[in-house]
């Protein structure tokens, strides 16, 4: 008898202190998509290549996350899934664009395109076209 309620005890205790641990889900993901485009009826010569980028609005030339690749048509859909630690609420950050052709910047982004502390992780970003010299 004594040996069961000892059992009984442990089990209980075991099960209390099993109960105290807590099962840490992780932070999901930021998920940042859209898409790039411009409003001039101009095809894209053969060869084209844009480069998508999340960047800190308040301090030029800071990257957060980019993406180069080649293209044939605009717009063009994007997608960046940040992990939730590398976001820091204080930063404002903004999406911007550029496409080039034979190494020459041809449209990019002029205004700024607000995401993620704003509550908005969806954008439509515009380029304009670059006035050649």
């Amino acid at each position: 008898m004594y040996l069961k309620i000892k059992s009984f005890v442990l089990f209980s205790l075991m099960a209390i202190l099993l109960n105290g641990c807590v099962t840490v889900k992780p932070e999901p993901p930021i998920i940042i998509n859209g898409a790039a485009g411009y409003l001039e009826k101009i095809p894209l010569p053969q060869g084209c290549q844009i480069t998508i980028a999340i960047i800190d609005l308040n301090t030029p030339g800071i990257i957060v996350a980019q993406k180069t690749f080649n293209i044939a048509r605009a717009p063009v859909p994007f997608k960046f899934t940040l992990p939730a630690k590398s976001i820091d609420k204080s930063i404002q950050y903004g999406v911007v664009a550029m496409i080039k052709f034979q190494d020459q910047v041809i449209f990019q982004t002029y205004d700024r395109f607000p995401v993620v502390n704003n509550d908005k992780f969806t954008t439509e970003v515009l380029m304009k076209a670059v006035m050649a010299n």
